[in-house]
């Protein structure tokens, strides 16, 4: 069976197409979305989702998320004496999301295609393909967001238009132009920003907050932050029906706290809308259209429910944006859409897409102005949003007298020099020794819609050709070393699923407990007790009883009656 899959930073989701539609797979707590956490306890025992991001409030020393930013690099995450890269902890999500999508549709799942950021570069997009191999699954396709999202809209308007699609998730931001005649959808341009999202207007919160309270990031303890951060991403959320919030956390025994309205929210906040028009402006001159020219603005991604940032669309575009699809659930809808495209199904409208390449690739040259020499210039070969598949030549000549070799490297990125761009890998060749500039080479690009780059060279006189694939889908990893971290990550434990919903209240009684004081941790810990004891008879019905008893009486802590 083959699934579609929403990775997110913040959270994550899982669809598929049968049954001539594509639909969202709950998981184990009935729920569309999976919280993109990862908590490992002292015993090896792994906490995804939910459970994991109560279970961070009381261990943040072994909890780790937001490590989609995070995808490859070397960085790696210390949970309880445990190192693992972003792409590793990234495979107890999508093992989390294969699971559930088994459960739900009574057959074994082995493929999937997964969405990353249309800004992804090659080696975010091989750590993507990685951490899906890890998680047991066979990436059959890695899908730009944006053009996911655009396919679930796509599917859904009936008429021709030109429309961008404002993608702000919980940690990364895509614009992309598309234009619709049916039965084509074609990309015109991607531009984005990875480190840019929700998370980030979370921090504005926390930060007006610290500086409201003369309080010093660095003096927090690792739980006063975490409660923080939550606290601020409720209040975040409440601005969605509310203009004042109120944002409270204990600091060191005193209760601090901050008065803010929307229209003061909204001015912190402006650096960071200023970084989301800069995307906006570089896709509309890359498709050579003005704002005018746009039919439709399109908002997909959790962070576009805020106030603050649909605001700030509706008034840069002059126009309400549209909200036709679910913006959590629309690069999801579309990766299953992808399945179903992918596996022909009868049931699913004909649809010819076309994409772009997202950077420029090239490769590194010499310039000689006249005047002086200077290397390590970049040579783009193809530009960035130049429609796929494509190929370009380029011809270039020997820098120096009697070389002997030219050795091209293959480039991603924007900046005029080459060490300033992603080094992708390199192709060497021997050319016939001779006066400088006489020795003529052709360098050729193709890049097709699967992220893979074939690189040729070509010698003139020798005739001599070369060729080298710079696969975006194909893991680095040896065999070996890919078993290897495989073994190590099945050491790690996952409760059966059916547990799971047990798990999290005792993880939220635990985390409010942690935060009451006096006669409230007192009445907290006897409903617990309650249901520790109705745990220990093993009667399912009984625990169930109990467990929506303990999570009623949560609610009205929490909440209120």
């Amino acid at each position: 069976m083959l699934i579609g899959i929403d990775l997110g930073t913040t959270n994550s989701l899982v669809a598929c197409f049968r049954n001539g539609k594509a639909e969202i797979i709950p998981n184990r707590l009935g729920e569309a979305l999976t919280p993109s956490v990862v908590s490992v306890d002292s015993k090896g025992t792994v906490y995804v989702g939910r459970s994991a991001k109560e279970r961070a409030m009381l261990y943040p020393l072994e909890s780790a998320s937001v490590f989609k930013r995070s995808m490859g690099t070397d960085r790696e995450y210390d949970l309880g004496g445990r190192k693992l890269r972003a792409e590793e902890l990234s495979s107890l999500v999508l093992r989390s999301l294969k699971e559930d999508a088994q459960v739900y549709l009574g057959e074994p799942v082995t493929d999937a295609i997964i969405s990353v950021p249309a800004y992804f570069n090659d080696l975010q997009r091989k750590a993507t393909k990685r951490a899906g191999e890890l998680a047991g699954l066979n990436v059959v396709r890695i899908v730009n967001e944006p053009t996911a999202a655009a396919i679930a809209y796509g599917m859904a308007e009936r008429n021709d238009s030109r429309y961008l699609v404002f993608d702000l998730g919980g940690g990364t931001f895509d614009v992309s132009i598309l234009e619709l005649y049916k039965p084509i959808m074609e990309v015109h341009a991607i531009a984005g920003d990875n480190f840019i999202g929700g998370e980030d207007f979370t921090d504005v919160l926390y930060d007006l907050f610290l500086e409201s309270a003369g309080i010093a990031p660095e003096t927090l303890d690792l739980k006063t932050r975490s409660i923080l951060r939550k606290n601020a991403e409720s209040c975040k959320c409440a601005f969605s029906h509310s203009n004042e919030i109120m944002l409270c956390c204990p600091v060191q025994g005193k209760l601090h706290a901050l008065r803010l309205t929307l229209e003061e929210y909204e001015r912190a906040c402006a650096p960071l809308l200023e970084r989301l028009r800069k995307p906006i402006e570089r896709s509309l001159k890359d498709a050579g259209v003005s704002l005018q020219q746009i039919d439709q603005v399109v908002l997909v991604g959790g962070a576009t429910r805020s106030p603050v940032v649909r605001k700030f669309v509706a008034k840069l575009f002059g126009r309400i944006p549209s909200f036709g699809v679910n913006p959590d659930e629309a690069v999801a809808i579309g990766a299953a859409l992808q399945c179903g495209m992918k596996v022909r199904d009868k049931e699913i409208q004909e649809v010819v897409l076309t994409d772009v390449c997202p950077f420029t690739l090239g490769t590194e040259v010499m310039v000689d102005n006249g005047a002086f020499e200077e290397p390590g210039h970049y040579l783009p070969i193809i530009e960035r949003n130049t429609v796929i598949p494509v190929s370009r030549t380029e011809t270039v000549y020997t820098a120096h007298e009697n070389q002997t070799r030219i050795t091209v490297k293959i480039l991603q990125g924007e900046s005029r020099m080459s060490q300033n761009n992603l080094l992708l890998g390199e192709l060497s060749v021997p050319v016939p020794p001779g006066p400088k500039g006489k020795e003529a080479v052709d360098i050729t690009y193709t890049y097709d819609v699967n992220s893979l780059l074939e690189v040729e060279v070509y010698v003139h006189s020798s005739k001599l050709r070369r060729k080298i694939l710079i696969q975006g889908n194909k893991s680095p990893l040896s065999q070996e070393e890919a078993q290897k971290r495989m073994e190590a990550l099945q050491h790690l434990k996952q409760n059966p699923r059916e547990e799971e919903p047990n798990r999290l209240v005792l993880l939220r009684g635990e985390r409010m407990y942690e935060e009451a004081t006096g006669e409230k941790r007192r009445v907290i810990d006897r409903a617990m007790m309650e249901f520790d004891r109705a745990l220990k008879k093993q009667d399912r019905s009984e625990i169930q009883r109990a467990r929506e008893t303990l999570t009623k009486f949560l609610d009205e802590m929490q909440y209120g009656s």
